[in-house]
């Protein structure tokens, strides 16, 4: 691939993302309005938070690594964007694979932590602990889907693994041939969004919005175009292991919508659990069906 070509797709893949994830936020308000018998947000209305919060005069900013952390947060999901192939552009997915982009989605987590260190405020410290309370839960599963994934197409290469799950059609879609991995996956994808009945990190009623209790402006503009990538990033995430991946942009976004809409409306219907049940259930039924799914690929 030509470097101005790669150029092209590294900044086309983010941008992407972003206006994907904005339909996907809004989605995701329209479902819980519906379920709540509300008519919901108008169609900009995603998009125009997100301009409200970085127009506004009054930034305050907590420090250096209040600052770097909020960069952390957002440019790591746009580093994992571009190791996520999209039809007619792989980006560096070729030379990236699932290990890589594994790392990568930990950044986001990690920056976040160090940003919400640095405000000294009891809400975002409670909050952030239970981040990666949550992160520890939902990793260990989402290893071993990711391994049993790799162990069953050969590689980690996310384009190969398209590419096979494509060549024989519906039957050879991860989904088909890996039923208790996809199960696994799909059920930690709903821990990994940190959504109800997950957001035990959030939890408005009980810590004030935990990590976004200190922030304003910019910086909770950044934590939403975060968002954005983190919705798009784990339905497009779903879709490559499981569902094929996209063999067109049409298929592409049904399926990427698809595996974050099924799992919000189921879960919209549920309360919040606590960070022990959570942790709980997470090491429970996704471990057991992804264990189960491993040892029936070995044999």
């Amino acid at each position: 691939m030509h470097w101005a070509e790669l150029l092209f797709e590294i900044v086309v893949m983010p941008v992407v993302a972003f206006v994907t994830g904005l339909a996907m936020v809004l989605m995701m308000r329209k479902i819980g309005a519906r379920l709540q018998r509300r008519v919901g947000p108008p169609v900009l209305q995603p998009l125009y938070d997100i301009v409200k919060l970085y127009g506004k005069r009054t930034q305050v900013s907590h420090g250096v690594l209040h600052d770097v952390g909020i960069v952390m947060a957002v440019g790591g999901f746009v580093a994992a964007e571009t190791l996520l192939p999209v039809p007619g552009m792989n980006g560096i997915a070729e030379k990236g694979g699932l290990i890589t982009l594994l790392y990568v989605m930990m950044i986001p987590s990690l920056g976040l932590a160090l940003g919400v260190g640095q405000c000294a405020n009891p809400n975002g410290s409670i909050g952030i602990s239970r981040a990666l309370t949550a992160m520890l839960a939902y990793d260990i599963p989402f290893v071993i889907v990711v391994f049993g994934v790799a162990w069953h197409y050969g590689t980690t290469n996310l384009v190969e693994i398209i590419a096979q799950q494509q060549a024989g059609g519906v039957s050879t879609w991860g989904m088909v041939e890996m039923p208790l991995l996809a199960f696994a996956g799909l059920f930690t994808l709903q821990g990994m969004l940190g959504k109800q009945p997950f957001e035990i990190y959030v939890a408005p009623a009980e810590i004030a919005t935990g990590p976004m209790v200190e922030m304003g402006g910019k910086f909770l503009g950044g934590l939403f175009v975060m968002q954005c990538f983190q919705l798009y990033t784990a339905g497009v995430l779903d879709s490559a292991l499981f569902l094929g991946g996209g063999e067109n942009w049409a298929s592409f976004f049904v399926k990427a919508f698809a595996v974050v809409a099924i799992p919000m409306s189921i879960a919209f219907l549920f309360p919040r659990y606590r960070t022990e049940d959570l942790v709980g259930l997470l090491w429970k039924w996704p471990v057991m069906a992804g264990l189960v799914g491993l040892a029936f690929l070995m044999n």
